[in-house]
């Protein structure tokens, strides 16, 4: 019996476990009949969750942003920046005005060509440093986050499940221990009453017992604790701090808060509109004040309302290439930025109690459907036991 009450044990927190993460997407009859994983059944509440932590305690968008050299930028996407910056000259000039641009002395061109982009590094570099002023006002940071882990709930089972590893490790051991130790207890019941209902009863209790205290011990006590002068505990999660920030940290700057994904929200998230102005502005300025000389020619080959709309035109082609060209800098900016340490050294610094909060949500609102679980499995084999017992 206790063998079997330890097997109870162990088999209930796996199950318990592997009902977290999977299936990710609902498997039987919608909307009751049938089950997905905790986290992916939950991915928006995780993901609102897993932000609230990153922004409100970790990540300081404004201050991160503020690493960024715009100078160095500029320099990094220089050559790449010089070929866009011609190429869109070519395709505007070739596309409003043909002719004017082929009967342009060659020497016109060319000096219409270096004046724009002298300018486009300096101009590319005070566009960073108005954002990095007001980075708010593009980049919406929770939006990010949550788009992304809950259109991907393979990543947020990772982001989960690769920092509580051993959390979870500990608790499909500790059932072995705590229901061999419950099983004992069943043994000596048993042999007393030689009832059949101390079986199924034991082994309810073992599968919803071990659960709960698996859970517990998991995050409790936050400080360590010495009992009966015995010995000192305190919970798996809390002590392994270190270790978590730095897999956390990982993980953030590896897979979320990544240049390529910075983009992405800036270029197209619910602020990109703010970014396109700020870049339209500037390169409708630029031309006007670098295209001077050819300006009134244009403008009569052209008429004035041409001429503004070629002037849109070359903002929404610089607008639309200028990103590629900032990945450019990708290496830079991620080193510059420096997301990973950032969270590591904030997550050593947090409270108990805000540490308990990067993994306890993703438990806490629905373990007790884990722990019934639990109940039901070892409910199920205590039964077993008694078909044994009687045949």
């Amino acid at each position: 019996m206790p063998f079997v009450a330890a097997l109870i044990g162990y088999v209930t927190k796996r199950v318990a476990i592997e009902m977290m993460f999977r299936p990710l997407e609902f498997v039987g009859i919608p909307p009751f009949l049938g089950w997905q994983g905790v986290l992916p059944a939950n991915a928006e509440r995780m993901a609102v969750t897993a932000t609230q932590m990153l922004t409100r305690n970790l990540v300081d968008p404004k201050e991160i942003f503020a690493r960024l050299d715009p100078d160095e930028i500029a320099h990094e996407i220089e050559v790449p920046l010089l070929e866009v910056v011609e190429d869109v000259t070519r395709e505007v000039m070739e596309q409003y005005q043909p002719r004017l641009w082929e009967a342009l002395p060659d020497g016109a061109r060319r000096l219409l060509l270096n004046r724009v982009r002298t300018e486009s590094p300096k101009v590319i570099a005070k566009i960073l440093r108005e954002l990095a002023h007001d980075i708010e006002e593009v980049l919406d940071l929770e939006h990010l986050v949550v788009t992304n882990l809950v259109r991907d709930k393979a990543l947020l089972n990772r982001l989960i499940r690769d920092i509580s590893r051993p959390e979870l490790r500990f608790i499909a051991r500790s059932g072995l221990v705590f229901g061999f130790a419950l099983g004992i207890v069943q043994l000596v019941v048993w042999a007393l009453t030689k009832s059949s209902v101390v079986l199924p009863v034991f082994g309810l209790a073992i599968g919803w017992f071990t659960d709960w205290l698996a859970l517990k011990m998991i995050f409790l006590p936050r400080e360590p604790r010495e009992f009966f002068g015995l010995y000192t505990w305190q919970g798996v999660f809390q002590k392994r701090r270190d270790q978590v920030a730095a897999d956390y940290g990982d993980m953030i700057a590896r897979e979320i808060i990544t240049i390529p994904n910075l983009l992405e929200e800036v270029l197209r998230g619910p602020r990109s509109d703010r970014l396109f102005h700020l870049v339209t502005r500037e390169v409708q300025r630029t031309i006007d004040a670098q295209a001077g000389f050819v300006k009134p020619l244009v403008a009569f080959a052209v008429g004035s309302r041409r001429f503004q709309e070629m002037k849109q035109a070359a903002a929404t082609k610089a607008a639309e290439r200028v990103p590629d060209t900032i990945r450019y800098a990708e290496d830079y900016a991620t080193n510059a930025l420096d997301v990973r340490n950032t969270i590591v050294d904030r997550m050593r610094r947090l409270s108990p109690v805000q540490f308990e909060g990067l993994l306890r949500p993703a438990f806490r609102q629905d373990e007790w459907k884990l722990i019934a679980v639990g109940a039901v499995i070892g409910g199920l084999v205590g039964e077993l036991q008694v078909m044994v017992l009687l045949h």
